[in-house]
């Protein structure tokens, strides 16, 4: 997701559902040390429980961004290991590294050493020529043994060479059965899943066989659904009933950080598809999508959808 949850997102969904877990977008190690931290790191409070996500495989730089994470009160710092993006490569971060596991295997260790909280990978089935369950088993295993406890698995594999990062997130197939045996054969693991939940109830045939579910870019897309975690796993009354609840709150957000100098449109672009599947939808979308956005847009949409 890099580029697309940055903290205005993150504050948006939170709006959403008080209980899910928010990661940031992917940043790298590099970015981190050499560039403007509070530009990067910075969040509202009420994004907790927050991950820090980073991109990276020199173990010392990242070991002081896990410093630096616990520092600035994340809740826990995850290594991406499964981004097919074609920045990966000449990075040295990413899905590559599926290709290196004691290579992450330190990584995971020196960080765990530079910090109290939680170390978690985020990998994919496989990548290139890594055609088996028993290599990614192996993968698995070898991480686990540096200290990791937590994986969350996209299940499907990345080809670096001759696809896309958006062909990645669709043309190679999608296994479940393999992060099902993942939980199976390392039960000590906590083991979620992710790539191509599409709804709530998906999200529960999933938790029957792991342990978690992780929601990308359909919650991007249609981040409505995620009104419904907190009551359909959580037990928690739904605290916001409806959109329009939603828009006003995240309005007065938005004329908060406007007045800071923050671009409307910067934080206007998550919202488009709160309206995904209703009425109107595309009038919501055509408002929003302007040469120039402006608040008095959002009071137009609520003065329509009142009426």
């Amino acid at each position: 997701m890099m580029d697309w949850t940055d903290r205005h997102c993150r504050y948006f969904y939170r709006l959403l559902s008080l209980k899910i877990q928010l990661y940031t977008e992917m940043i790298t190690a590099k970015a981190i040390l050499n560039g403007d931290k509070h530009r990067l790191l910075d969040y509202n409070a009420s994004e907790h429980p927050l991950v820090l996500q980073l991109g990276g495989s020199d173990a010392g730089e990242m070991s002081e961004c896990a410093d630096i994470a616990e520092k600035w009160g994340y809740d826990a710092v995850n290594i991406n290991v499964g981004c097919p993006s074609e920045r990966v490569l000449s990075g040295s971060f990413g899905a590559c590294l599926m290709k290196e596991p004691y290579l992450v295997g330190a990584c995971v260790e020196r960080m765990m050493e530079a910090c109290n909280i939680p170390v978690t990978v985020k990998c994919r089935i496989g990548v290139d020529e890594m055609e088996s369950y028993a290599q990614l088993s192996e993968f698995i295993k070898r991480i686990a043994d540096s200290g990791c406890e937590h994986f969350i698995v996209h299940a499907r594999k990345a080809w670096l060479q001759g696809l896309s990062p958006k062909e990645n997130r669709t043309i190679p197939p999608l296994n479940y059965p393999w992060v099902y045996q993942l939980k199976q054969d390392f039960p000590s693991l906590t083991i979620c899943i992710n790539g191509g939940v599409q709804n709530v109830m998906e999200v529960e045939q999933h938790l029957s066989q792991v342990d978690g579910v992780m929601l990308g870019r359909v919650a991007y897309q249609q981040p409505y659904l995620l009104s419904e975690i907190d009551h359909q796993f959580y037990g928690e009354s739904k605290v916001i009933k409806n959109r329009e609840n939603v828009l006003t709150k995240y309005m007065n957000y938005i004329q908060n950080e406007w007045e800071k100098g923050v671009p409307i449109r910067s934080m206007t672009r998550h919202i488009l598809g709160l309206y995904h599947g209703e009425k109107n939808a595309k009038l919501f979308r055509r408002l929003l999508s302007g040469k120039t956005v402006e608040l008095s847009h959002l009071n137009e949409w609520l003065n329509i959808v009142k009426n």
